[in-house]
């Protein structure tokens, strides 16, 4: 009993000394080398101290309200900025992996970043090596991952992150001096389900970083579609190409006016983060090696170095971070951009039977942003790129239909020959989800192209076996699949390597809308689930080369498509079947699994 009372004595006194944490406006006049103490001559920066304190100490009860009330309330203004698109091309991906990756190790003050799914592989560790780098050279982090979409990375590894902390550098000011405000790391797990059960369905889809985002000379924002996970960067651990990669895109943002520094685009971003992170039922991670004064995570640690200097290593990757500098310096297109959000399907608990309302009342909607565009872009041509997609119908509290989108854009087809819409999206071959994917063929593209007659038929006489049906052989189905204004392309051919061939046709995974002057591009897709469910975030856009960029990519994913309803989607859809396997059998019961998610109301979650 003495033995054990003297031990638990001794591990006590050991944990209050390796965990010595004075405040900064409490540590000795000369400095003493303890821990949270800064060194002689270091500044008292009232500006740093206040940023400090919003990054990393602000109440809700200071703000006097729900902060996701405040984003959804704010007036967002558009703001000029330079932006460069990184597309689905090999390079591409590679090249936003890196471009990551150096941003966090140039970064000055701080660096923010949201994900969905983040990884602990080698891009997920890469990244937070060069994050425990930052830190100790006094930059502040904040890293942020969805509890569910990111529930297969191990807590333990965010606390290892988070141990980094404890050799933290101090924050230096504008003018290069060192403040008295040590830098952090500070972790959170978004809507974590132990919180509230309400959560569970209410993620962040986010994909984000904001690296020195109120220093607007030199701030850089990226999003779009790609998390963390070397699926979405075109490598395997070896650095060997993988050909199975997701087809994604992002823009990298920076400044373009920097006259009012609390508005640029990277200042925008920071605070849209920081409100973010102070929902109600995030959790926070922190390290364990606080608590019982052992060190717990040095391995872990070692990891993300070791990870970090292997990325770099690869002779695969070399010549992207020898070409950083050129990169980031030239070839940026001028862009005015608004930052959109979905904040309030978060709290929302009646999305599917308010949508009229829920529309009306968040203004900073991707959909009530794209809504307004609508009526200022004459447009006659749109193009939408989606990996899953689906055209809704809201109803009002009466229960009577006021919109109902497939029609509008038919209507708005009608009204002239010259108006255009293209869709690219996931084929039965390159989908990554089964029930999403049965949405699109059993039920938007019917919609858009058969109408009610010929739709119920598809539904419901077509079987498995569908080239021998009467109607698909017909030259009226020929007629209404080649529609003249309306085209819906899905990813994939014959010759994949599923199916016997030799090309890889990957996953496709980007979001983004083009309109003749206007444009939207982000984390969303046009589905139920982010739609009503995720937040989700991106930048609307007016900008001629960004605009022609991405008609570029437009372009090339269509060549690597085939149009719904065509004798060659046809011929794949019978060879996947025949192939077998989960997909072979998803595609021979597609129609069951609609008819399934129609009767359940389940269409909505997928």
């Amino acid at each position: 009993m003495t033995r054990c009372l003297a031990t638990a004595l001794l591990l006590l006194l050991v944990s209050a000394c390796a965990t010595t944490n004075i405040p900064a406006d409490q540590c000795p006049a000369d400095r003493q080398a303890l821990e949270n103490c800064p060194p002689t001559g270091a500044i008292d920066d009232p500006n740093i101290n206040e940023w400090y304190r919003i990054r990393g100490s602000l109440t809700n009860e200071e703000l006097g309200k729900d902060p996701l009330q405040i984003g959804i309330d704010a007036s967002i203004p558009v703001k000029g900025s330079q932006v460069k698109l990184l597309g689905s091309r090999e390079q591409d991906a590679i090249r936003s992996l890196v471009t990551k990756v150096h941003l966090i190790e140039e970064a000055l003050y701080s660096v923010d970043a949201v994900y969905y799914i983040f990884k602990a592989d080698l891009a997920g560790l890469a990244i937070m090596g060069a994050m425990c780098d930052a830190v100790k050279r006094g930059v502040d982090i904040r890293l942020m991952v969805d509890a569910i979409g990111s529930m297969t990375l191990s807590k333990r590894w965010l606390r290892a992150l988070h141990s980094c902390e404890r050799e933290a550098g101090f924050i230096r000011n504008k003018a290069g001096e060192m403040t008295t405000r040590r830098a952090r790391i500070q972790v959170f797990l978004f809507n974590a389900p132990s919180k509230s059960p309400f959560t569970v369905n209410r993620r962040s889809h986010d994909k984000l970083m904001v690296v020195d985002g109120f220093v607007p000379e030199i701030a850089k924002v990226i999003t779009g579609g790609r998390n963390v996970s070397l699926s979405y960067y075109g490598i395997k651990e070896d650095g060997s190409p993988n050909p199975d990669t997701y087809n994604d895109a992002e823009i990298l943002l920076r400044a373009r006016d920097m006259t009012e520094h609390r508005k640029t685009v990277g200042a925008i971003s920071e605070i849209y983060f920081s409100l973010l992170s102070l929902h109600e039922t995030n959790r926070r991670i922190r390290s364990r090696q606080f608590i019982t004064g052992l060190d717990l995570y040095t391995k872990r640690r070692e990891r993300f170095k070791e990870s970090l200097n292997q990325l770099k290593s690869l002779s695969r990757i070399q010549p992207y971070f020898a070409d950083m500098e050129v990169y980031l310096s030239e070839d940026w297109r001028d862009a005015d951009v608004q930052i959109a959000h979905e904040f309030a399907n978060l709290t929302n608990r009646k999305v599917i039977t308010d949508a009229a309302n829920n529309l009306a009342n968040n203004p900073n909607s991707i959909i009530y942003q794209l809504e307004q565009v609508r009526e200022l872009d004459d447009r006659t041509h749109i193009r939408v790129v989606s990996p899953y997609l689906f055209l809704a119908k809201y109803y009002d509290k009466q229960g009577n239909l006021f919109l109902d989108e497939a029609q509008r854009i038919l209507d708005w087809l009608a009204e002239a020959p010259e108006h255009r819409y293209e869709m690219i999206t996931n084929s039965v071959l390159t989908s990554d989800n089964a029930a999403a994917q049965a949405i699109v063929d059993m039920d938007m593209a019917p919609r858009m192209l058969l109408g009610k007659e010929y739709k119920h038929v598809w539904q419901r006489e077509v079987g498995a076996d569908e080239t021998s049906h009467e109607l698909v052989g017909s030259d009226t189905w020929l007629k209404l699949v080649n529609h003249p204004q309306l085209q819906i392309y899905e990813t994939g051919k014959l010759d994949d390597v599923a199916l016997g061939g030799d090309k890889h046709y990957g996953k496709l995974h980007a979001k983004y809308l083009i309109g003749d002057k206007y444009g939207f591009i982000g984390t969303a897709n046009f589905d139920h689930r982010s739609r009503l469910f995720n937040n989700e975030m991106g930048f609307l856009f007016e900008s001629e080369g960004l605009r022609q960029d991405l008609i570029d990519e437009f372009e090339r994913l269509k060549n690597e498509s085939y149009l719904w309803g065509s004798p060659e989607w046809l011929e794949m859809r019978r060879q996947v079947i025949e192939a077998g396997g989960m997909k072979g059998t998803a595609v021979r019961n597609q129609r069951r699994i609609f008819r399934t998610l129609r009767a359940t109301g389940l269409e909505y979650q997928f």
